[in-house]
Protein backbone atom coordinates (compact mmCIF):
# COMPACT_ATOMS: atom_id res chain seq x y z
CA UNK A 1 0.00 0.00 0.00
CA UNK A 2 0.85 3.35 -0.46
CA UNK A 3 3.84 5.23 1.33
CA UNK A 4 6.92 3.57 3.38
CA UNK A 5 6.92 2.80 6.75
CA UNK A 6 9.68 4.94 7.70
CA UNK A 7 10.16 8.47 7.68
CA UNK A 8 13.78 7.70 8.82
CA UNK A 9 15.74 8.84 5.61
CA UNK A 10 14.04 10.76 3.59
CA UNK A 11 14.55 14.73 3.10
CA UNK A 12 11.91 17.26 4.38
CA UNK A 13 10.38 17.95 1.01
CA UNK A 14 9.61 14.14 0.40
CA UNK A 15 8.51 14.09 3.84
CA UNK A 16 5.86 16.69 3.26
CA UNK A 17 5.24 15.10 0.01
CA UNK A 18 4.32 11.96 1.65
CA UNK A 19 1.93 13.40 4.35
CA UNK A 20 0.04 15.56 1.65
CA UNK A 21 -1.01 11.95 -0.14
CA UNK A 22 -1.55 10.43 2.90
CA UNK A 23 -4.03 13.56 3.59
CA UNK A 24 -5.24 13.16 0.07
CA UNK A 25 -6.03 9.25 0.82
CA UNK A 26 -7.90 10.24 4.11
CA UNK A 27 -10.08 12.75 2.53
CA UNK A 28 -11.23 10.02 -0.58
CA UNK A 29 -11.68 8.18 1.87
CA UNK A 30 -13.92 10.24 4.01
CA UNK A 31 -15.97 10.63 1.07
CA UNK A 32 -16.43 6.92 0.98
CA UNK A 33 -17.59 6.74 4.14
CA UNK A 34 -19.36 9.68 3.60
CA UNK A 35 -21.25 7.60 0.65
CA UNK A 36 -21.71 4.21 2.50
CA UNK A 37 -23.93 6.15 5.65
CA UNK A 38 -25.61 8.16 2.80
CA UNK A 39 -26.36 6.32 -0.12
CA UNK A 40 -27.94 3.23 -0.49
CA UNK A 41 -25.28 0.42 -1.22
CA UNK A 42 -26.65 -0.41 -4.55
CA UNK A 43 -25.45 3.05 -5.20
CA UNK A 44 -22.41 2.98 -3.29
CA UNK A 45 -18.44 2.37 -4.76
CA UNK A 46 -18.93 -0.44 -2.24
CA UNK A 47 -21.62 -2.63 -3.93
CA UNK A 48 -19.14 -5.21 -5.09
CA UNK A 49 -17.64 -5.29 -1.48
CA UNK A 50 -21.19 -5.78 -0.25
CA UNK A 51 -22.28 -8.33 -2.56
CA UNK A 52 -19.28 -10.68 -2.13
CA UNK A 53 -19.65 -10.33 1.78
CA UNK A 54 -23.07 -11.22 1.52
CA UNK A 55 -23.15 -14.02 -0.70
CA UNK A 56 -20.13 -15.54 -0.85
CA UNK A 57 -19.99 -19.25 0.84
CA UNK A 58 -18.26 -19.17 3.87
CA UNK A 59 -17.54 -23.10 3.58
CA UNK A 60 -14.95 -21.87 0.67
CA UNK A 61 -14.35 -18.12 1.50
CA UNK A 62 -12.94 -16.28 4.88
CA UNK A 63 -12.53 -13.33 4.04
CA UNK A 64 -13.28 -10.54 1.02
CA UNK A 65 -10.87 -7.45 0.40
CA UNK A 66 -11.81 -4.06 -1.69
CA UNK A 67 -8.62 -3.00 -3.09
CA UNK A 68 -8.87 0.91 -3.53
CA UNK A 69 -7.02 3.69 -5.15
CA UNK A 70 -7.02 7.37 -5.18
CA UNK A 71 -7.12 9.02 -8.26
CA UNK A 72 -7.29 12.96 -9.15
CA UNK A 73 -8.59 12.88 -5.24
CA UNK A 74 -11.31 10.31 -5.12
CA UNK A 75 -11.10 6.72 -4.01
CA UNK A 76 -12.13 4.29 -6.78
CA UNK A 77 -12.37 0.56 -6.07
CA UNK A 78 -10.73 -1.24 -8.33
CA UNK A 79 -11.52 -4.60 -7.16
CA UNK A 80 -13.15 -7.21 -5.04
CA UNK A 81 -11.33 -10.69 -3.88
CA UNK A 82 -12.13 -13.15 -2.32
CA UNK A 83 -9.85 -15.32 -0.08
CA UNK A 84 -9.89 -19.01 1.44
CA UNK A 85 -7.17 -18.46 3.48
CA UNK A 86 -3.51 -16.88 4.55
CA UNK A 87 -3.03 -13.26 3.37
CA UNK A 88 -2.38 -11.28 0.24
CA UNK A 89 0.97 -11.51 -1.99
CA UNK A 90 3.20 -8.43 -1.26
CA UNK A 91 2.45 -7.34 -5.01
CA UNK A 92 -0.91 -7.33 -4.54
CA UNK A 93 -1.37 -4.92 -1.45
CA UNK A 94 1.79 -2.69 -3.05
CA UNK A 95 -0.40 -2.01 -5.77
CA UNK A 96 -3.44 -0.16 -4.29
CA UNK A 97 -3.50 2.95 -2.27
CA UNK A 98 -5.50 0.84 0.78
CA UNK A 99 -8.07 -1.91 1.15
CA UNK A 100 -10.59 -2.82 3.66
CA UNK A 101 -11.14 -6.51 4.36
CA UNK A 102 -14.23 -8.08 5.72
CA UNK A 103 -15.11 -11.80 6.79
CA UNK A 104 -17.58 -13.28 4.85
CA UNK A 105 -21.03 -13.36 6.33
CA UNK A 106 -23.82 -14.75 4.11
CA UNK A 107 -26.97 -13.03 4.04
CA UNK A 108 -25.14 -10.15 5.80
CA UNK A 109 -28.04 -7.14 5.88
CA UNK A 110 -27.02 -3.80 4.64
CA UNK A 111 -27.24 -1.86 7.48
CA UNK A 112 -24.93 -4.39 9.19
CA UNK A 113 -22.08 -3.96 6.40
CA UNK A 114 -22.23 -0.33 6.27
CA UNK A 115 -21.24 -0.77 10.29
CA UNK A 116 -18.99 -2.85 9.66
CA UNK A 117 -17.18 -1.21 6.55
CA UNK A 118 -17.50 2.09 8.09
CA UNK A 119 -15.70 0.63 10.92
CA UNK A 120 -12.93 -0.44 8.94
CA UNK A 121 -12.90 2.53 6.86
CA UNK A 122 -12.99 4.88 9.37
CA UNK A 123 -9.86 3.06 11.10
CA UNK A 124 -8.29 3.34 7.45
CA UNK A 125 -8.90 7.08 7.85
CA UNK A 126 -7.45 7.76 11.05
CA UNK A 127 -4.07 5.72 10.39
CA UNK A 128 -3.79 7.98 6.81
CA UNK A 129 -3.88 11.19 9.47
CA UNK A 130 -1.21 9.77 11.66
CA UNK A 131 0.97 8.86 8.93
CA UNK A 132 0.07 12.53 7.99
CA UNK A 133 1.11 13.58 10.93
CA UNK A 134 4.19 11.58 11.89
CA UNK A 135 5.62 12.52 8.11
CA UNK A 136 5.20 16.32 8.69
CA UNK A 137 6.39 16.23 12.22
CA UNK A 138 9.62 14.07 11.17
CA UNK A 139 9.82 17.28 8.36
CA UNK A 140 9.90 19.66 10.99
CA UNK A 141 12.28 17.66 13.19
CA UNK A 142 14.70 17.34 9.93
CA UNK A 143 14.50 21.32 8.96
CA UNK A 144 15.02 22.46 12.77
CA UNK A 145 18.29 19.98 12.39
CA UNK A 146 19.43 21.68 9.43
CA UNK A 147 18.98 25.30 10.56
CA UNK A 148 20.99 24.50 13.85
Amino acid sequence: MTGPDSNADEPPADLRENAARYDEIADALEDLLEELRDAEIKESRLEGLFDEVSSSNPNIWNIVSAFIDVEDGEAVVTDESKLAQGSWAPEIVEGCDTMITLEIEYGMMPDEFTYTAGKKLQTRIEEFRERAAEARERADELEDESDD
